[in-house]
């Protein structure tokens, strides 16, 4: 139920943030191998590239790749969140006074994110793909035809089996470790300390919902680096033996990133990252606990009947 309850969670947020993760993918994407000034700027700012992206694809543009990014949010929210959850209900991520350990709780949480991201990446290799694609007049990086999620599962297996499907999964293993375990314990740390203060007490749900804000940028500024080299590696084209066409793997990746385009080019995209993380992370991490909740709620209930059942026998 644990892993059920986090990919729900992840799922709710997904749908709300997906189209910036669309104009992060793009601006990620955009000037790839290619100095600064040397390339057409199709994409300025987040607001100029929701309206390119508007005029030149339609509105509905915006939503590219929802749907494998929803199967991914429940992947691997599901693993990430089941697997911490796990660790929480036996007992290693606090010490005798109830009071989260940072170590332990950065330690799962960087586990449990290499795990849900290995499971989902080949979801993450197609969306990636799928939000790319554009207009011919302001397209950036490698530009993959699939008409949907099945599709280019399909065409990857039949052109390269299924070590095509996990390509770049190693990119994406480390950004999601690095990531979870920013956001996951930076979470837990600052939502405790404020409930343990006794700040917010209106409402439970309002100290989640700082907490998770600031694991959002927390988040943000550790991974945005590894996001860019995870994009550029699941975008790029491939050879007839499933190897990359451009990089050869992430150290290559970074290397010729800081060689062409500089440092400040593994922050592109920084801005639509923080408004795609703040809102999923916020919706992810209170659903999340809401849901823990309603589950608490629908077992003591459940164990009370059963009492119930048991005394009158």
């Amino acid at each position: 139920m644990d892993f059920l309850v986090g990919g729900v969670a992840g799922v709710g947020a997904g749908f709300f943030s997906n189209p910036f993760d669309v104009v992060k993918t793009r601006m990620q994407l955009q000037g790839e191998l290619r100095a600064r000034g040397q390339h057409a700027v199709y994409y300025k700012n987040i607001p100029h590239a929701m309206y390119t992206i508007v005029k030149h694809d339609g509105i509905i543009a915006l939503q590219k790749g929802l749907v494998p990014a929803l199967w991914f949010q429940l992947v691997v929210n599901g693993v990430r969140l089941g697997i911490y959850q796990q660790a929480d209900n036996h007992g290693l991520l606090r010490d005798k006074q109830n009071n989260t350990k940072f170590l332990n709780s950065l330690l799962f949480g960087c586990i449990s994110g290499m795990s849900g991201a290995f499971f989902g990446s080949p979801l993450q290799l197609v969306k990636t793909q799928l939000m790319s694609y554009s207009s011919d007049k302001i397209a950036v990086g490698t530009q993959h035809a699939h008409n949907g999620m099945f599709f280019a599962l399909s065409k990857i297996y039949k052109k390269n089996g299924l070590s095509g499907l996990w390509r770049g999964a190693h990119g994406m293993m480390m950004r999601n470790s690095i990531g979870s375990a920013a956001q996951i314990s930076s979470y837990a740390v600052c939502k405790e300390w404020m409930d343990n203060n006794n700040m917010f007490q209106q409402s439970k749900y309002l100290s989640a919902f700082v907490a998770s804000n600031i694991g959002a940028l927390v988040k943000t500024v550790w991974l945005t680096p590894m996001d860019v080299i995870m994009t550029r590696l699941y975008n790029q084209n491939v050879d007839a033996s499933g190897n990359g066409v451009l990089y050869k793997g992430i150290i290559d990746c970074a290397q010729k990133i800081t060689k062409t385009e500089g440092i400040p080019a593994f922050y592109k995209g920084m801005g639509p990252s923080y408004l795609r993380q703040a809102p999923h992370t916020v919706l992810l991490l209170v659903f999340w606990d809401i849901l823990k909740d309603l589950q608490k709620k629908i077992t003591n209930e459940s164990n009370i009947i059963k009492n119930e059942k048991r005394l009158k026998s």
